[in-house]
């Protein structure tokens, strides 16, 4: 295998990885299994304790997650004496079946309850619940209880020694990990454009596809990064400007995708397209021809952009990769662009950006570099940088997040601390009549369907999911009991397999990380004697009552509905959305400096939680197909949204030290008009009957022509004005409060000022099924959706 391969294969796993995040778990995890097996071995013990010993140091492992190292061991050693209270109860109590259930209950409700108290009190509560689970599947007794202690300081000492020694999590090598993975998943999104460049187009629909799929992974990189700068950079400087270039490097990236789509369409490419699964693949145009100079050119450049992105530092030896750079950022000067249409100049500007964001990352994660073959558009872009980081290192620091300020039942926690409590009450009661041997397992999914979920939605999806993966989990079970048979130490192989690969699959799949469990499962009977083909289907069935206890206590126990919880959320992304853009644009038009890139931030955070909290709602079991179609359209419209924002909160930021980017205060009225607009739409979001009207006006370009001023801004590139009041368009004509707007455009173009018509815009096509022109569908069907007005006309914003 040659050296590049191995390069390339090694590129494409860390892509897959963020930050070896789920690589670097699992070895945690097994490294300090593997180590606790073998001490407590060298020990002399039974393998009913090293079963016990490999359960705790799993939970030992995976059940802190604080960043800091220090953070870490204090809840390591607190976690020590929380599991021996716990393995000692249970073994007290293991003869007092009411007073053992209690306690249980007692110890569920103060577990869930402790997650108030942050990631410590999350980790403590995790023991204690999992370290009394571990003494209900070895039968713990009192007489054992010495022995069991052993085992449980051994498997905590041997979790210390793997997470602080052999695999260490600090935030620092986090972030250089995922400053690698960002990198790989750049490098892929180009190469992904530069097949958009030549695709024919029966090939179109799936490029798109994976270039909607790489973007989406190279912002979920960029989030990451986000969440870990604080702890692994040296100073909040340092965190500010690695911010900034990485969100650099994620707009120029996605808008180069936007500008080529553009360019190879045969009209002006919809934003939407590269956010909405399964969008109409635009018609191809005869702007971009496979033989025109032009086009040759260009695929040459995002050739040479993607080297230029995979490049490492270490590698730059010469001037030949300082010449491509060179060449890439002299398309920032219009000079410099070869003669095409208006569309492929676009593009060749998009890639002079994308060198400079490119550049900028460099820069900022790998230091100084030679200056000596610069160009003149380099030494420029160097000293913008210059000027941007002196701006960074002289603003201040970041305000601390709100903390929220519900109390009572109406705090998360609280709330379900008491589901959690119900839900195990009914699933002891009814696995007791399954079995009085086994019935917590009934309780464990009780529990683990309640981790990480905000919803009744969210429940139900996960209990179906960990269902599945545990009756498949059973077939394999059944498989390898009987190969593996007596070898007790295959079977500890195989187990310790099973738990690596229940890791590293736990955040891409929950139905295949209870496949891996359940497998584990079947291996660890086998060790403790207790094998049979009736304890697995017993597995099956207490899964099943688990499940649909924990669904009838989120149902019946104060309930959060799904649709109340997303329309919570949909409020928190509309109201980001305002302050993203009202700040920006207060900046645009001269204003005071703020930092938006944060307000942004804030923005993809609120719409990653949205996206989550819809899932039951487009999950492929719903029956409610036209709410699953109706959801997808609309995170598609504010992922689209988002990202015009995320552009001009970058475009904001230039003006003050932008030889390009000027303020103009007649942006503010646009601007005002459209956070109003939004405010209208969250008020609806609240309240069906909340009142409020939509504002049109004239197009900033309208303006310019009617007050004397020359030619728009200086800055050429696309920024998120025009296509975010686009955007903006299409999420208000399919909103119920679009009323008073659709009363104007029935009025005809003369109630409007000039500029105020809304550019026409394609909806998703509908099934093919019933798409006869003329048929009326019942209501709520998925292409009942409320038809736009014939109206036709410049951009609001542009013209």
């Amino acid at each position: 295998m040659t050296r590049r391969t191995r390069t390339g294969t090694w590129d494409r796993f860390v892509a897959s990885d963020p930050g070896l995040l789920r690589l670097m778990a699992g070895l945690r995890t097994v490294g300090a299994i593997a180590l606790t097996l073998v001490v407590l071995a060298l020990l002399g013990t039974d393998v009913t304790h090293m079963v016990a010993g490999a359960m705790t140091a799993m939970v030992s492992t995976f059940a802190i997650k604080e960043k800091e190292v220090r953070g870490q061991a204090v809840t390591l050693a607190l976690g020590l004496p929380v599991a021996i209270t716990a393995i000692s109860l249970g073994a007290l109590l293991h003869d007092q079946v009411v007073a053992g259930d209690i306690f249980f209950v007692a110890l569920i409700f103060g577990a869930v309850y402790s997650r108030r108290f942050g990631d410590r009190g999350t980790a403590l509560g995790l023991i204690g619940f999992q370290v009394y689970f571990v003494s209900l599947f070895v039968g713990a007794t009192a007489s054992a209880l010495p022995s069991l202690c052993l085992a449980l300081s051994v498997a905590f000492v041997c979790s210390a020694v793997v997470r602080f020694a052999v695999v260490p999590e600090t935030p620092g090598r986090d972030l250089g990990r995922l400053r690698v993975a960002f990198r790989a998943r750049l490098a892929q999104l180009v190469a992904t454009q530069t097949a958009l460049l030549d695709a024919a187009p029966e090939q179109l629909e799936k490029v798109l596809d994976e270039l909607r799929r790489g973007t989406a992974r190279l912002h979920e990189t960029a989030l990451m990064i986000q969440g870990r700068l604080e702890e692994g950079t040296p100073d909040a400087a340092t965190a500010a400007l690695v911010q900034r270039r990485v969100a650099d490097a994620e707009i120029a990236a996605e808008r180069l995708g936007v500008l080529l789509l553009n360019a190879r369409s045969a009209e002006r490419a919809d934003t939407l397209t590269l956010h909405l699964p399964h969008a109409p693949v635009p018609a191809t145009g005869t702007r971009i021809r496979a033989e025109d100079d032009a086009t040759v050119t260009l695929r040459r450049d995002l050739n040479a952009l993607h080297l230029l992105v995979g490049r490492p530092v270490t590698d730059d030896r010469g001037t030949g990769l300082a010449h491509v750079r060179n060449r890439l950022l002299g398309y920032r000067d219009e000079d410099n662009l070869p003669r095409a249409s208006m569309a492929v100049q676009d593009v060749f500007r998009g890639i002079g950006e994308a060198a400079r964001a490119i550049l900028g990352l460099r820069l900022a994660l790998d230091g100084p570099q030679d200056e000596s073959d610069d160009s003149p558009a380099t030494t420029r872009s160097r000293e913008e940088f210059d000027a941007e980081d002196i701006a960074i290192a002289g603003a201040e620091e970041a305000a601390e997040p709100e903390e929220d300020d519900r109390t009572g039942l109406r705090r998360p926690t609280t709330r379900a601390a008491f589901q959690v409590s119900v839900g195990s009450t009914l699933a002891i009661i009814g696995g007791e009549f399954l079995s009085t041997q086994r019935w917590y397992w009934a309780v464990l999914t009780c529990w683990v369907v309640f981790l990480n979920t905000a919803s009744t939605g969210e429940i139900l999806v996960k209990g179906y999911r960990r269902l599945l993966g545990t009756v498949l989990g059973v077939v394999a079970g059944v498989a390898l009991a009987g190969l593996v048979g007596n070898h007790t130490w295959i079977a500890f192989a195989l187990v310790l397999v099973f738990i690596f690969a229940m890791f590293f699959t736990a955040p891409l799949s929950y139905a295949l990380m209870s496949f891996f469990v359940t497998a584990m499962l079947g291996l660890l009977y086998t060790l403790l004697n207790t094998y049979s083909l009736s304890v697995l289907w017993l597995r099956i069935e207490e899964t099943a009552l688990g499940a649909a206890c924990g669904i009838i206590a989120a149902v019946l126990v104060l309930p959060v509905r799904t649709d109340h919880r997303t329309d919570e959320l949909l409020n928190t992304v509309l109201t980001r959305l305002a302050d993203v853009i009202s700040a920006s644009v207060e900046q645009l038009s001269g204003g005071p400096a703020a930092d938006l890139l944060d307000k942004a931030r804030d923005l993809d955070t609120a719409l990653d939680d949205l996206r989550a909290s819809i899932q039951p709602l487009t999950h492929p079991i719903t029956p409610l197909r036209g709410r699953r179609r109706t959801a997808r359209y609309l995170v598609a419209l504010l992922e689209t949204c988002a990202y015009h924002a995320r552009s001009l909160a970058a475009t904001a930021e230039l003006v003050p030290y932008s030889k390009n980017v000027a303020a103009d205060p007649r942006l503010e009225r646009a601007g005002l008009r459209i956070a109003h607009n939004l405010e209208v739409i969250a008020a609806y979001v609240d309240d069906d009957k909340a009142k409020g009207e939509v504002e049109s006006g004239a197009s900033i370009a309208s303006m310019l022509e009617a007050e004397g001023s020359g030619a728009p801004a200086r800055a050429r590139s696309p920024t998120a004005s025009c296509a975010i009041c686009s955007a903006w368009t299409k999420e208000w004509w399919a909103s119920p409060a679009r009323s008073t707007c659709r009363s104007r455009a029935a009025a005809g173009p003369q109630a409007r000022p000039r500029g105020s018509e809304h550019r026409p815009v394609r909806r998703p096509p509908a099934p093919a099924a019933g798409r006869r022109r003329g048929r009326r569908r019942a209501p709520g069907s998925r292409c009942n959706r409320p038809r736009r007005p014939r109206t036709s006309g410049p951009c609001p914003v542009r013209g």
